[in-house]
């Protein structure tokens, strides 16, 4: 049973690829996304296996740890490991804008969505309120973001090719959450300052519509070519197009840790409590940049990890 969970988000600060394994369209490589909302996702047995693979360098001196946190590697039906991952969720899409480069885009399922994965750890969100919004509607914290007209009410959100009107009041509580987001989704410090400050203000609500089409047709698409060792040239049939969460993107996911599990029929007074699991990996990744998915050899996957808070 896992006694403490913690709730975890990623930042993309590099293009991610974690892949779904099967081509969609011209897509030959497409990334993992939740079948009933169509956004992006992280699985949770691939979360676990990049916390596993750092964990290995990080911890080298303590390799035994290793297994008893993430369980054996060689018999692993010996015993399961103490921490978990759950999937991680869509929070906020960079989408491009007209006015400030791009907005970070969620929308009323993604936000209810978090604020359930935060009750099951134990995080207080601010108090918040989603009403519906029409599919050309917006809230907009940053009146810098709007353009074409004079004064709010003649002004519009560009985001690529699509014209949104900003809604005249503000919900209650999205300024406190979009200010609690940037706090707790990223890293504190000064080389992340300017995002943190952007999270805050360029946040922007969308329609549960709108943002799934923004998150199934603005990621980042690149052709590869494979070259032939011999010739030097593009090999037949080499061409192929491979899917990127973009950078920017913020995902939030639960962690949940359990007392060390051991073998069937093993004794031990030292095992850890689900707390001291929690604690060393809060300790060794909260604020980390870790590898996540596939394609690490060209950058990809670089993502910053915030664990926030606990439950026991």
């Amino acid at each position: 049973m896992f006694t403490c969970k913690s709730l975890t988000f990623f930042y993309a600060i590099t293009p991610v690829h974690m892949g779904a394994g099967q081509a969609l369209d011209v897509i030959d490589n497409p990334i993992e996304r939740e079948r009933h909302t169509d956004h992006p996702c992280f699985a949770g047995s691939g979360i676990k296996g990049a916390f596993r693979h750092a964990a290995r360098g990080l911890w080298a001196e303590e390799s035994e740890l290793v297994n008893q946190v993430f369980g054996p590697e060689q018999d692993a039906s010996d015993h399961a490991g103490a921490i978990s991952f759950a999937d991680a969720q869509l929070v906020a899409f960079p989408v491009r804008s007209l006015k400030g480069v791009y907005v970070y885009a969620t929308s009323p399922l993604a936000l209810q969505r978090l604020g359930r994965l935060a009750a099951v750890a134990g995080v207080g969100l601010p108090s918040f309120s989603c009403p519906p919004l029409q599919d050309d509607e917006a809230v907009v914290l940053n009146e810098k973001l709007l353009a074409n007209g004079n004064g709010r009410e003649g002004s519009r959100l560009i985001l690529e090719s699509y014209a949104f009107k900003p809604v005249v009041s503000e919900p209650e509580g999205f300024k406190a959450l979009a200010q609690w987001l940037s706090e707790n989704a990223l890293p504190d410090g000064d080389a992340y300052t300017f995002f943190r400050n952007k999270l805050a203000g360029d946040l922007v609500l969308l329609s549960d519509t709108q943002l799934t089409f923004f998150a199934r047709n603005a990621t980042v698409v690149e052709p590869h070519v494979r070259i032939n060792d011999e010739s030097g040239t593009a090999d037949d049939g080499g061409l192929f197009f491979t899917e990127n969460l973009p950078p920017e993107a913020v995902m939030v996911s639960l962690t949940m840790a359990s007392e060390e599990r051991l073998k069937k029929g093993e004794r031990r007074d030292d095992r850890l409590s689900a707390e001291q699991v929690m604690e060393r990996v809060r300790q060794t990744f909260d604020g980390f940049c870790l590898q996540i998915g596939g394609d690490a050899s060209t950058g990809r996957g670089q993502v910053l990890v915030r664990l926030r808070g606990g439950t026991v």
